[in-house]
């Protein structure tokens, strides 16, 4: 018995050395982040879902299965161009998942701190502009640019990245992803600690001009379509928005260029179409800035403390 013990533990060794040379020690920033958040969303759920064990049950799953999913991304990267792609873009193609989680915990935590946040901008602001603006101002021309400009969020989002990623900027889409990623990682983390569900629930919808154009009606409609409940401030449209584009206007300008105006839109519109107050939209440029800031700071650090961190480096590995 005591053979066959001493005979399996070198064993074990050797293969817990093979899996972190193979797996663990080719985890990027984004894989690290990612697991960080799951363990804080995984920690959410055990507080969050009450008696709700299907939920749970569901959740938790999901879960799983994403840590799987990054654990396997660095084997994928060394697949082909293909599997570099999937390995390194897999957590913009699963942001829509991981935003339908904050809704699903947020209703079943059953509470919201908008009058917080309603106070907050009372203070800042000394009204509720999320509620006047397009009451006060129902032009239809700026309805038509702002709405315009909240409908081509994904087209920034995505944009960014793909041009930099497409014009065989790898490294600096890499980047751009990574601080995207850290963008919605950090709002969402909020809004599954402090939910706040928005103008949009907690006033009454106007009925003007300016709402009854096709943009504000298509945007709407996707709004009651997949809206997560509870996540609007910070904005995360805002800051992850404000990142890829200004990421894009760092490392390829034309791009930056055609991004920022709408950009600059979609800030504007999410309190002019009472998608967030004010100061959710304050609060994304906060993040933004904090996030960007961030990356500048990384970027002036000696090449020596990069080399200290293998395989956790921003720009990771070859195109």
């Amino acid at each position: 018995m005591s053979t066959s013990h001493d005979a399996m533990t070198p064993r074990f060794t050797t293969r817990l050395a093979t899996l972190r040379r193979g797996v663990l020690e080719r985890l990027t920033a984004v894989d690290i982040i990612t697991l960080l958040y799951v363990a804080i969303a995984t920690a959410a759920v055990l507080a969050f879902s009450g008696q709700d064990h299907a939920s749970w049950d569901l959740l938790l799953t999901a879960h799983a299965l994403l840590v799987s999913l990054v654990l396997a991304a660095p084997l994928a990267r060394q697949a082909g161009s293909l599997g570099r792609f999937l390995g390194d873009w897999y957590p913009m193609l699963l942001l829509g998942a991981l935003y339908a989680e904050v809704g699903v915990l947020n209703v079943d935590l059953g509470y919201q701190h908008d009058q917080v946040i309603q106070r907050l901008e009372l203070w800042v602001f000394g009204s509720q502009l999320s509620y006047r603006w397009i009451r006060e101002m129902p032009n239809p021309l700026l309805s038509w640019f702002l709405h315009g400009c909240y409908l081509a969020y994904y087209a920034i989002l995505y944009a960014s990245p793909l041009g930099l990623w497409f014009s065989g900027r790898r490294d600096a889409a890499r980047r751009t992803i990574f601080a995207v990623m850290v963008t919605f990682y950090l709002c969402y983390v909020v809004f599954l600690f402090f939910p706040v569900a928005g103008p949009r629930y907690t006033f009454e919808p106007a009925h003007n001009a300016a709402t009854s154009i096709w943009p504000a009606r298509a945007t709407q409609w996707l709004l009651d379509l997949g809206d997560s409940w509870g996540a609007a401030f910070p904005s995360s449209h805002v800051a992850a928005a404000v990142v890829a584009a200004l990421c894009a206007l760092r490392y390829w300008r034309p791009l930056g260029l055609l991004l920022t105006p709408l950009t600059v839109g979609l800030v504007l519109s999410v309190v002019y179409g009472q998608f967030h107050y004010a100061v959710d939209a304050v609060a994304g440029l906060i993040v933004a800035c904090a996030v960007l800031a961030s990356q500048y700071i990384y970027a002036s650090q000696p090449a020596t403390v990069a080399a200290g961190l293998p395989g956790r480096e921003l720009e990771t590995g070859r195109a």
